[in-house]
């Protein structure tokens, strides 16, 4: 058995209140960081999207050298990583300590020989340097707080601009960069100062919700632009490749494109209303896609030509996916819930939200029935259906005693739900029918359902198995080979095997018909297994483990097995097949990653 690295269906950037998101873009490419992920998002072709998880610390910016061979992206603990965005192996060209803490921007110059980084140092707020031995090459200084942003002239004689939160720009003269002079135009924090691609005129925005220009050679201040300004914090502002127009993102919920010879707004786009669409980010890519970032985590992408409202909008999960299943009526198709409460449907190429009353707070668990719908389950303690053909939750739902932790369908859409408090409830119609508390012996973390059987598995180390008849569940068994919490459990399709694991990384294969035990040499992981999924003919079981990694395992040959090495940053959450070679994985970093599957005879 091998495997093939497939598509991965990217998360969107994450954000926080308040502060700017950092997003860049190289040719058609979005370049942007959530959590330790980098994404390198093709616009125009899904397919060559790239994800990089080299950082330990939480990633904070990213950005493609001009030449396009290489990746600069920064993290919490100040450290720099340049790596190949060619090869499919992101070999790593050097890693550097930049900064003492966290690096809020960076910069490449136009030879891609030099890096700048910028942000909250102890002892420096700004270091230059060669990506090839590290040195240094110059001093970024005369600030006194965070410096938020910094941005390096493409054209020799090199230039640098450095906005900070002190309320000033810090101008050098490179290379070796030096303190030229400071500029203080804004009055309270400056979040993002750009070059335009020409080098002749840069950009300042700023927290006072003023935009400047100044020249690009002396630094000296050319205008301040005024015209139909915007009414809140400014985060981010964008050149279009001719350096004729720029673009700004404002926390009053509006995108606005400016002329620089006119120094006017020529369009506007509003968003919307309330904090969900404040625009945090933005970049103007080569192929002319204005691309905003809005504090929900959706990327609105503007044409000129759409004066009204973005041409696109690209929702993805922007925290970590919690539960995931696959459309069985559907081919490649699937549903995701997250640690925020949103739940998302993708079909095609791209996600879209689940319309309708939804979960408030984190989506605990998915199960699919083969008549089209989805009961889905989250912390705000309700048990809810999902109608997949028109991608909407329906009206009614059905509160859980209390807080729920797995769920399971079984027959006549019987719905199974293992809360805390060591309960069972089962539901039909949106009715709870039936509840058992506190089983002896039995502390139920996970299930599973296949017809009438009910598999539990708990801190007991064993899996019980229930019968149920359609008014009460009658205990039948329990089976043994387990040696810690079990964490998850699995029918195969045909209900022909359970599989379940545990919190130590082992699983167990049963033969459910006989109650017997068939193999304990499903050992490879060696953290808590969170997901299993069989595969249509039940001879294939999938794993996906905080160990971070995946395997797929033989029911004929036990000891055969494919390894899929550091498949999510963070750990696997959960794995399910798209089709008969295709299995797809979703990781605590918000991406749903596939792979090609190849079972040799």
């Amino acid at each position: 058995m091998s495997f093939k690295r497939g598509v991965v269906y990217p998360c969107n950037p994450g954000t926080a209140r308040g502060e700017p998101t950092k997003l860049s873009s190289s040719k058609n490419k979005v370049v942007y960081t959530n959590g330790r992920t980098v994404i390198i998002r093709d616009l125009k072709d899904t397919a060559h999207t790239v994800s990089y998880s080299g950082h330990v610390y939480n990633a904070t910016v990213a950005r493609i050298s001009p030449s396009g061979y290489y990746c600069a992206s920064a993290d919490m603990n100040g450290t720099v990583r340049i790596w190949d965005t060619v090869g499919e192996d992101q070999s790593l060209k050097g890693e550097f300590k930049a900064l003492l803490g966290r690096i809020q921007d960076l910069d490449w110059d136009g030879e891609s020989k030099r890096v700048i980084a910028v942000g909250d140092g102890r002892d420096k707020f700004g270091h230059a340097f060669m990506i090839d031995s590290g040195s240094s090459t110059g001093e970024i200084i005369g600030h006194s707080k965070t410096v938020n942003s910094v941005s390096i002239r493409q054209q020799r004689p090199y230039r640098a601009a450095a906005a900070s939160d002190d309320g000033t720009i810090t101008f050098h003269q490179g290379a070796p960069y030096k303190y030229d002079k400071t500029i203080k135009t804004h009055t309270k924090f400056v979040q993002d100062v750009r070059y335009a691609p020409s080098g002749d005129i840069f950009a300042s925005v700023g927290t006072d919700a003023k935009i400047f220009l100044y020249d690009g050679k002396t630094g000296d201040t050319l205008a301040e632009v005024t015209d139909s300004p915007h009414s809140g914090s400014i985060f981010a502002c964008s050149w279009g490749s001719d350096s004729k127009s720029f673009v700004t993102s404002s926390a009053d919920c509006t995108v606005k494109l400016w002329d620089v010879e006119t120094r006017k707004a020529t369009i506007t786009w509003t968003l919307g209303t309330g904090v969900s669409h404040q625009q945090v980010g933005n970049t103007w890519t080569e192929g002319d896609d204005i691309v905003s970032l809005s504090m929900s985590g959706d990327l609105n992408i503007f044409d000129k030509r759409v004066r009204d409202k973005p041409a696109r909008v690209l929702v993805a999960p922007q925290k970590a996916i919690t539960a995931a299943v696959p459309i069985l009526s559907e081919e490649k198709t699937f549903l995701v819930g997250t640690a925020d409460g949103r739940t998302l449907s993708f079909s095609g190429d791209e996600y879209s939200y689940v319309e309708g009353q939804g979960h408030s707070s984190l989506v605990s668990g998915l199960a699919p029935e083969r008549d089209g719908t989805v009961f889905s389950i989250g912390f705000d303690d309700h048990l809810r259906q999902i109608d997949v053909r028109t991608k909407s939750f329906i009206p009614a739902s059905c509160p859980t005693a209390h807080q729920p932790r797995a769920i399971a369908v079984g027959t006549d859409e019987t719905v199974f739900v293992v809360e805390a408090d060591d309960t069972v409830e089962v539901f039909q119609h949106n009715q709870k029918v039936f509840e058992m508390r506190e089983t002896p012996g039995v502390v139920p973390s996970v299930i599973a359902a296949h017809g009438n059987l009910v598999a539990i598995g708990g801190e007991n180390q064993q899996v019980h198995l229930w019968h149920w008849d359609g008014k009460t569940l009658t205990e039948e068994c329990f089976l043994v080979g387990n040696r810690a919490t079990i964490s998850a459990v699995a029918f195969s399709r045909d209900g022909k095997y359970l599989a379940s694991a545990d919190a130590n990384g082992k699983i167990v294969l049963y033969d459910v018909a006989e109650r017997m035990l068939l193999t304990t040499r499903w050992s490879f992981h060696n953290a808590r297994v969170s997901s299993m999924s069989w595969t249509a003919d039940a001879k294939h079981c999938a794993t996906g483990s905080l160990d971070t990694h995946v395997y797929v395992y033989s029911v004929d040959k036990p000891m055969r097995n494919i390894a899929i090495k550091n498949a999510a940053p963070g750990g696997v959450s959960s794995v399910f097949w798209l089709g008969d070679n295709v299995l797809a994985s979703a990781g605590t970093d918000g991406c749903v990653r596939t792979w090609h599957i190849t079972f040799h005879q």
